[in-house]
Protein backbone atom coordinates (compact mmCIF):
# COMPACT_ATOMS: atom_id res chain seq x y z
CA UNK A 1 0.00 0.00 0.00
CA UNK A 2 1.48 3.26 -0.93
CA UNK A 3 0.93 5.29 2.25
CA UNK A 4 2.10 8.76 0.52
CA UNK A 5 -0.92 8.56 -2.39
CA UNK A 6 -3.00 7.64 0.02
CA UNK A 7 -2.73 10.44 2.61
CA UNK A 8 -1.80 13.28 0.04
CA UNK A 9 -4.28 15.12 -2.82
CA UNK A 10 -2.60 15.53 -6.25
CA UNK A 11 -0.75 18.73 -4.89
CA UNK A 12 0.84 16.90 -1.89
CA UNK A 13 -1.47 18.18 0.84
CA UNK A 14 -2.86 16.11 3.65
CA UNK A 15 -6.07 14.80 2.49
CA UNK A 16 -5.96 11.75 5.32
CA UNK A 17 -3.68 11.41 8.07
CA UNK A 18 -3.07 8.02 8.77
CA UNK A 19 0.56 7.62 9.95
CA UNK A 20 3.68 9.30 9.75
CA UNK A 21 5.26 7.36 7.21
CA UNK A 22 4.69 8.79 3.38
CA UNK A 23 5.11 12.35 4.87
CA UNK A 24 8.05 14.86 4.28
CA UNK A 25 9.71 16.71 6.32
CA UNK A 26 8.17 20.12 4.90
CA UNK A 27 5.07 18.57 5.62
CA UNK A 28 5.36 17.54 8.80
CA UNK A 29 6.99 21.29 9.35
CA UNK A 30 4.09 22.73 8.49
CA UNK A 31 1.95 20.58 10.48
CA UNK A 32 3.78 21.68 13.68
CA UNK A 33 3.93 25.43 12.60
CA UNK A 34 0.24 25.45 12.18
CA UNK A 35 -0.19 24.20 15.39
CA UNK A 36 2.08 27.18 16.66
CA UNK A 37 -0.66 29.53 14.85
CA UNK A 38 -3.41 27.68 16.95
CA UNK A 39 -1.66 27.98 20.84
CA UNK A 40 -2.85 31.51 21.49
CA UNK A 41 -6.68 30.30 20.85
CA UNK A 42 -6.45 28.58 24.07
CA UNK A 43 -5.56 31.24 25.94
CA UNK A 44 -8.62 33.86 24.47
CA UNK A 45 -11.71 34.31 26.29
CA UNK A 46 -13.74 32.84 23.24
CA UNK A 47 -11.45 29.69 22.47
CA UNK A 48 -12.62 29.51 19.11
CA UNK A 49 -11.50 30.19 15.31
CA UNK A 50 -14.24 29.63 12.46
CA UNK A 51 -12.09 27.43 10.35
CA UNK A 52 -14.47 24.49 10.26
CA UNK A 53 -17.73 26.25 10.80
CA UNK A 54 -20.25 24.41 9.29
CA UNK A 55 -18.14 21.11 9.28
CA UNK A 56 -19.50 17.83 10.82
CA UNK A 57 -16.20 15.47 12.58
CA UNK A 58 -17.26 12.14 14.26
CA UNK A 59 -15.29 10.15 16.59
CA UNK A 60 -15.26 7.09 15.69
CA UNK A 61 -14.02 4.87 18.39
CA UNK A 62 -13.66 1.25 18.63
CA UNK A 63 -10.97 1.07 21.50
CA UNK A 64 -11.86 3.25 24.43
CA UNK A 65 -9.51 6.39 25.20
CA UNK A 66 -10.54 9.54 27.22
CA UNK A 67 -8.15 11.40 26.71
CA UNK A 68 -7.63 11.06 23.26
CA UNK A 69 -11.08 11.21 22.60
CA UNK A 70 -11.68 14.12 24.57
CA UNK A 71 -8.20 16.40 22.86
CA UNK A 72 -9.86 15.45 19.63
CA UNK A 73 -13.01 16.44 20.46
CA UNK A 74 -11.91 19.88 22.01
CA UNK A 75 -9.45 20.32 18.79
CA UNK A 76 -12.74 20.04 16.91
CA UNK A 77 -14.68 22.34 18.76
CA UNK A 78 -12.26 25.24 18.62
CA UNK A 79 -11.95 25.17 15.28
CA UNK A 80 -15.87 25.51 15.40
CA UNK A 81 -17.01 22.05 13.94
CA UNK A 82 -19.72 20.31 14.85
CA UNK A 83 -18.66 17.11 16.47
CA UNK A 84 -20.55 13.79 17.30
CA UNK A 85 -18.62 10.68 19.45
CA UNK A 86 -19.73 7.21 18.60
CA UNK A 87 -18.66 4.35 20.44
CA UNK A 88 -18.73 1.62 18.24
CA UNK A 89 -18.93 -1.20 20.91
CA UNK A 90 -21.87 -0.07 22.39
CA UNK A 91 -23.13 0.54 18.49
CA UNK A 92 -23.87 -0.84 15.28
CA UNK A 93 -21.50 -3.56 15.97
CA UNK A 94 -22.94 -5.24 18.62
CA UNK A 95 -25.95 -5.45 15.90
CA UNK A 96 -23.80 -7.14 13.28
CA UNK A 97 -23.19 -3.91 11.07
CA UNK A 98 -20.55 -4.75 9.30
CA UNK A 99 -17.88 -1.40 9.41
CA UNK A 100 -18.62 -0.16 6.05
CA UNK A 101 -22.16 -0.19 6.34
CA UNK A 102 -21.88 2.25 9.57
CA UNK A 103 -19.72 4.05 7.67
CA UNK A 104 -22.08 4.65 4.34
CA UNK A 105 -24.94 5.38 6.79
CA UNK A 106 -22.25 8.67 8.64
CA UNK A 107 -21.64 9.18 5.06
CA UNK A 108 -25.67 10.03 4.48
CA UNK A 109 -25.62 12.11 7.48
CA UNK A 110 -23.54 14.14 4.76
CA UNK A 111 -20.44 13.96 7.60
CA UNK A 112 -16.99 15.85 6.83
CA UNK A 113 -14.21 13.76 8.43
CA UNK A 114 -13.69 10.67 10.69
CA UNK A 115 -11.27 10.52 13.46
CA UNK A 116 -10.85 6.79 14.07
CA UNK A 117 -9.46 4.70 17.07
CA UNK A 118 -9.32 0.67 16.45
CA UNK A 119 -7.48 -2.19 18.28
CA UNK A 120 -6.95 -3.46 14.65
CA UNK A 121 -3.71 -2.34 12.63
CA UNK A 122 -4.12 -1.22 9.39
CA UNK A 123 -7.95 -0.32 10.36
CA UNK A 124 -7.57 3.70 9.24
CA UNK A 125 -6.19 3.10 6.25
CA UNK A 126 -9.16 0.46 5.22
CA UNK A 127 -11.49 3.10 5.95
CA UNK A 128 -9.30 5.71 4.02
CA UNK A 129 -10.07 3.66 0.86
CA UNK A 130 -13.35 3.42 1.14
CA UNK A 131 -14.84 6.24 2.20
CA UNK A 132 -16.48 8.62 -0.10
CA UNK A 133 -14.17 11.36 -1.78
CA UNK A 134 -14.80 14.48 0.10
CA UNK A 135 -13.88 12.84 3.58
CA UNK A 136 -11.09 12.84 5.22
CA UNK A 137 -10.21 10.30 8.00
CA UNK A 138 -7.69 10.95 11.07
CA UNK A 139 -5.72 7.73 12.37
CA UNK A 140 -6.23 8.16 16.27
CA UNK A 141 -4.17 4.77 17.10
CA UNK A 142 -4.99 1.53 14.90
CA UNK A 143 -3.50 -1.31 16.84
CA UNK A 144 0.29 -1.67 17.24
CA UNK A 145 0.60 0.19 14.00
CA UNK A 146 0.38 3.54 14.33
CA UNK A 147 -0.43 6.91 16.21
CA UNK A 148 0.22 9.48 14.08
CA UNK A 149 -0.94 12.44 16.22
CA UNK A 150 0.21 11.60 19.29
CA UNK A 151 3.95 11.50 17.59
CA UNK A 152 3.39 15.18 16.57
CA UNK A 153 2.32 16.47 19.71
CA UNK A 154 5.55 15.17 21.26
CA UNK A 155 7.86 16.40 18.46
CA UNK A 156 5.49 19.77 19.21
CA UNK A 157 6.59 19.68 22.55
CA UNK A 158 10.23 18.74 21.89
CA UNK A 159 10.66 21.47 19.66
CA UNK A 160 9.05 24.16 21.39
CA UNK A 161 11.31 22.91 25.15
CA UNK A 162 14.54 22.42 22.81
CA UNK A 163 13.87 24.64 20.03
CA UNK A 164 13.91 23.51 16.00
CA UNK A 165 17.49 22.17 15.60
CA UNK A 166 16.66 18.48 16.13
CA UNK A 167 20.18 17.58 14.78
CA UNK A 168 21.83 18.06 17.90
CA UNK A 169 19.27 16.27 20.06
CA UNK A 170 19.92 12.89 21.87
CA UNK A 171 16.16 11.48 22.54
CA UNK A 172 15.82 8.02 24.24
CA UNK A 173 12.24 6.15 24.62
CA UNK A 174 12.11 4.17 27.13
CA UNK A 175 9.51 1.06 27.81
CA UNK A 176 7.43 -1.42 25.79
CA UNK A 177 8.68 -0.87 22.13
CA UNK A 178 7.56 -3.52 20.99
CA UNK A 179 2.98 -3.29 21.32
CA UNK A 180 3.68 0.85 21.01
CA UNK A 181 1.95 2.40 18.24
CA UNK A 182 3.30 5.31 19.64
CA UNK A 183 7.37 4.52 19.63
CA UNK A 184 7.06 3.43 15.80
CA UNK A 185 5.27 6.63 15.13
CA UNK A 186 8.08 8.95 16.84
CA UNK A 187 10.66 6.80 15.67
CA UNK A 188 9.71 8.05 12.30
CA UNK A 189 9.06 11.67 13.23
CA UNK A 190 12.36 11.78 14.78
CA UNK A 191 13.57 10.88 11.37
CA UNK A 192 12.17 13.12 9.34
CA UNK A 193 13.27 15.80 11.56
CA UNK A 194 17.03 14.55 11.03
CA UNK A 195 17.51 13.92 15.16
CA UNK A 196 21.10 14.24 15.71
CA UNK A 197 20.57 9.96 17.80
CA UNK A 198 17.53 8.00 18.67
CA UNK A 199 17.66 5.79 20.99
CA UNK A 200 15.59 2.69 21.90
CA UNK A 201 15.67 1.37 25.54
CA UNK A 202 13.77 -1.33 26.49
CA UNK A 203 14.40 -5.73 27.93
CA UNK A 204 15.24 -7.66 25.33
CA UNK A 205 11.77 -8.90 25.34
CA UNK A 206 10.61 -6.02 24.41
CA UNK A 207 12.02 -4.81 21.57
CA UNK A 208 10.85 -5.60 17.93
CA UNK A 209 13.18 -7.80 16.09
CA UNK A 210 14.04 -5.47 13.22
CA UNK A 211 13.98 -2.27 15.65
CA UNK A 212 17.80 -1.20 14.12
CA UNK A 213 16.21 -0.66 10.95
CA UNK A 214 13.75 1.60 12.18
CA UNK A 215 16.68 3.96 12.31
CA UNK A 216 17.60 3.89 16.15
CA UNK A 217 20.29 2.53 17.77
CA UNK A 218 18.80 -0.06 20.58
CA UNK A 219 19.86 -0.30 24.68
CA UNK A 220 19.06 -3.04 27.24
CA UNK A 221 21.02 -1.13 30.02
CA UNK A 222 18.79 2.44 31.09
CA UNK A 223 22.22 3.48 32.57
CA UNK A 224 23.96 3.29 28.77
CA UNK A 225 20.61 3.97 27.28
CA UNK A 226 19.77 7.98 28.97
CA UNK A 227 23.78 8.68 29.10
CA UNK A 228 23.78 12.33 28.13
CA UNK A 229 19.98 12.09 26.65
CA UNK A 230 18.44 15.32 26.11
CA UNK A 231 14.77 14.37 25.99
CA UNK A 232 13.58 10.98 27.60
CA UNK A 233 10.63 9.93 26.08
CA UNK A 234 8.87 6.99 28.52
CA UNK A 235 6.28 4.74 27.06
CA UNK A 236 3.31 3.21 29.19
CA UNK A 237 3.93 -0.36 30.04
CA UNK A 238 0.37 -1.66 28.67
CA UNK A 239 0.27 -5.23 30.38
CA UNK A 240 -3.14 -5.78 28.06
CA UNK A 241 -1.03 -5.42 24.72
CA UNK A 242 0.91 -8.07 25.94
CA UNK A 243 1.16 -12.04 25.52
CA UNK A 244 2.52 -14.73 27.60
CA UNK A 245 5.06 -13.84 29.97
CA UNK A 246 7.15 -10.96 28.09
CA UNK A 247 8.11 -9.67 31.93
CA UNK A 248 8.68 -11.32 35.03
CA UNK A 249 6.88 -8.53 37.01
CA UNK A 250 6.07 -4.71 37.42
CA UNK A 251 8.07 -4.46 40.14
CA UNK A 252 10.95 -5.68 38.01
CA UNK A 253 11.11 -3.72 35.63
CA UNK A 254 10.60 -1.07 37.60
CA UNK A 255 13.94 -1.59 39.51
CA UNK A 256 15.61 -2.33 35.67
CA UNK A 257 13.79 0.44 33.56
CA UNK A 258 11.55 2.93 35.65
CA UNK A 259 12.97 6.45 35.81
CA UNK A 260 14.18 8.00 38.94
CA UNK A 261 15.88 11.24 39.71
CA UNK A 262 18.75 8.82 41.01
CA UNK A 263 18.78 7.45 37.44
CA UNK A 264 18.71 10.64 35.92
CA UNK A 265 22.18 11.61 37.00
CA UNK A 266 23.42 9.70 33.44
CA UNK A 267 21.51 12.15 31.41
CA UNK A 268 21.89 15.79 30.23
CA UNK A 269 21.72 17.90 33.23
CA UNK A 270 18.59 19.94 31.52
CA UNK A 271 17.14 16.58 30.26
CA UNK A 272 13.38 17.05 29.21
CA UNK A 273 10.76 13.70 30.48
CA UNK A 274 7.87 13.06 28.63
CA UNK A 275 5.17 10.31 28.66
CA UNK A 276 1.94 10.34 25.80
CA UNK A 277 0.09 8.88 29.40
CA UNK A 278 -1.22 7.76 31.26
CA UNK A 279 1.32 7.04 33.81
CA UNK A 280 1.71 3.89 35.86
CA UNK A 281 3.52 5.83 38.71
CA UNK A 282 6.20 3.23 40.35
CA UNK A 283 6.18 1.14 37.54
CA UNK A 284 7.61 3.64 34.44
CA UNK A 285 8.68 6.67 36.24
CA UNK A 286 7.89 7.40 40.23
CA UNK A 287 6.24 10.52 40.83
CA UNK A 288 8.80 12.93 41.80
CA UNK A 289 9.55 12.50 38.55
CA UNK A 290 6.61 12.77 36.95
CA UNK A 291 5.79 15.84 38.76
CA UNK A 292 9.37 17.27 38.49
CA UNK A 293 10.51 20.22 37.20
CA UNK A 294 12.13 18.60 33.78
CA UNK A 295 8.71 16.96 33.55
CA UNK A 296 6.61 17.96 30.28
CA UNK A 297 4.09 15.69 30.70
CA UNK A 298 1.19 18.34 30.91
CA UNK A 299 2.41 20.00 28.43
CA UNK A 300 2.09 17.46 26.42
CA UNK A 301 -1.93 17.07 27.05
CA UNK A 302 -2.18 21.21 26.23
CA UNK A 303 -0.14 20.93 22.69
CA UNK A 304 -2.08 18.16 21.83
CA UNK A 305 -5.43 20.27 20.86
CA UNK A 306 -3.29 22.58 18.90
CA UNK A 307 -1.76 19.49 17.09
CA UNK A 308 -5.12 18.31 16.43
CA UNK A 309 -6.14 21.57 15.46
CA UNK A 310 -3.84 21.88 12.82
CA UNK A 311 -4.15 18.00 11.21
CA UNK A 312 -8.01 18.71 11.38
CA UNK A 313 -7.52 21.94 9.71
CA UNK A 314 -5.10 21.20 7.15
CA UNK A 315 -6.92 17.55 6.15
CA UNK A 316 -10.16 19.66 5.90
CA UNK A 317 -8.60 21.72 2.89
CA UNK A 318 -8.99 18.87 0.97
CA UNK A 319 -12.78 19.06 1.19
CA UNK A 320 -12.80 22.51 -0.45
CA UNK A 321 -10.89 21.58 -3.64
CA UNK A 322 -13.74 18.92 -3.98
CA UNK A 323 -16.54 21.02 -3.35
CA UNK A 324 -14.68 23.32 -5.52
Amino acid sequence: MNTASLQLDTHGRLRHFLCIKGLNYQLLTEILDTAESFTGVTEQTVKKVPLLRGKTIVNLFFEASTRTRTTFELAAKRLSADVLNINITQSSAVKGETLLDTLRNLEAMHVDMFVVRHVDSGAAHFIAKHVAPHVSVINAGDGRHAHPTQALLDMFTIRRVKGPDFGRLRVAIVGDILHSRVARSQIYALNLLNTGDIRIVAPKTLVPAHAESLGAHVYHDLDAGIEGADVIIMLRLQRERMQGALLPSEHEYYELFGVTEEKLAAANPDVTIMHPGPINRGVEMDSEVADGPRSVILEQVTHGIAVRMAVMSMAMHHRKEVEE
